[in-house]
């Protein structure tokens, strides 16, 4: 008889409440097995070899090794999925998005001790994130990509009397923080507005766009209700219990933060974004599906290239979680998948007026 194998999870955290209260919900998953605790970085490094755990929750603030240090010792050794479990302070912020860096696949609030109703969903998103985490590849050399974006991408422009009417929609979830970080600097600072859904906690995306702003040519905000999108700007929807879509403002473009149900799992989720781009800008948009676990964006994107738009996706080899993109190729809605670093010319050059994209999809 085969019998289907746990996630191994190894949790470090210096607070015993929350190694129980994170032990509690892992444990009730039937995919997922706890099997040691740690209360900083020491202990955690010499469980490393000994438990071989398939993904690491960390938390930053520990006393002797504290995780930043952990994580960057053993990322050089021996690789292993890794979610940094935070508090949203400032501080903690900055420290996080070096995690993020130096190879965390992902961002997780730490529990908040409420209700016991809301703990339990929170749970079962902490658990559904280390599934997604544990089949990433940690292994994935980011300053390789990037680099490789940065020398290897020919610069490009956007074709002139264009950037006004259009608008690049992106979708990315596990992994697509440093994709994101890799890509957006390559869009010069005349293109056309940005609009992007990155699955992350509350609190965490106004301190990656403000990230984002110092290394990209255009202007890069967390996204508010009624921003205008206009050419040489990015928004990135905020994190947290809002959708986003977009909105007609004159003869461009607004957004809008709505409210509404999860939709695949998320919220804010691509497909809600998607799906509005469709309705409004049709053949005006290209959009792309960066890595991430799960389908979110597919079905969406499948709308956007009924309408004319042209639609790409992130390949397998330089993805972290190949689940999103997968998806969308599967379902249809993109027969390009392409390498991080050539997306941005790709969707720019779809602006041009002669160009050969690949339109609706014969049904």
């Amino acid at each position: 008889m085969i019998v289907n194998k746990k996630i191994r999870v190894l949790i470090v955290d210096d607070s015993a409440m929350i190694r129980r209260v994170l032990a509690m919900g892992i444990e009730r998953d039937p995919e997922l097995e706890v099997v040691g605790f740690a209360s900083n970085g020491e202990q955690a490094f010499d469980m490393m070899t000994r438990l071989r755990p398939d993904v690491i929750t960390l938390d930053l603030e520990m006393p002797n090794m504290d995780g930043l240090t952990f994580m960057r010792s053993y990322m050089k050794t021996r690789p292993v999925p890794t979610v940094v479990i935070s508090s949203a302070t400032t501080e903690n912020r900055s420290v996080a998005f070096q995690a993020v860096e130096a190879g965390a696949v992902d961002i997780i609030s730490k529990p908040k001790m409420g209700t016991n109703a809301g703990l339990a969903g929170m749970m079962v998103d902490v658990c559904s994130r280390l599934k997604e985490a544990a089949t990433s590849r940690p292994g994935v050399d980011r300053a390789k990509i990037l680099n490789k974006a940065v020398s290897g991408n020919a610069a490009f422009e956007v074709p002139r009397g264009r950037a006004s009417g259009w608008i690049h929609a992106i979708g990315a979830s596990t992994g697509g923080i440093q994709a994101l970080s890799s890509m957006l600097p390559l869009f010069p600072a005349e293109s056309p507005g940005i609009v992007i859904v990155q699955h992350m906690p509350e609190g965490f995306t106004a301190s990656f766009a403000g990230r984002l702003d110092t290394i990209c040519p255009m202007e890069v905000r967390e996204a508010r209700d009624g921003d205008v999108v206009q050419p040489g700007r990015i928004l990135l929807a905020p994190g947290g219990n809002k959708h986003m879509v977009l909105l007609k403002h004159g003869v461009g473009y607004r957004v809008a933060l709505i409210d509404g149900e999860p939709v695949c799992y998320s919220r804010p989720a691509v497909d809600v974004l998607f799906k509005s781009v469709a309705k409004l800008a049709g053949r005006r948009c290209s959009a792309a599906i960066l890595t991430g676990m799960g389908r979110d964006g597919a079905e969406g994107m499948l709308e956007i290239r009924k309408a004319g738009g042209a639609t790409f996706a992130q390949n397998e080899d330089s993805c972290v979680v190949y689940g999103m993109p997968q998806a969308a190729h599967n379902m249809g809605a993109t027969d390009t998948l392409l390498p991080l670093e050539t997306i941005p010319s790709k969707m720019t050059e779809a602006m041009a007026p002669s160009d050969n994209r690949s339109r609706a999809p014969k049904l």
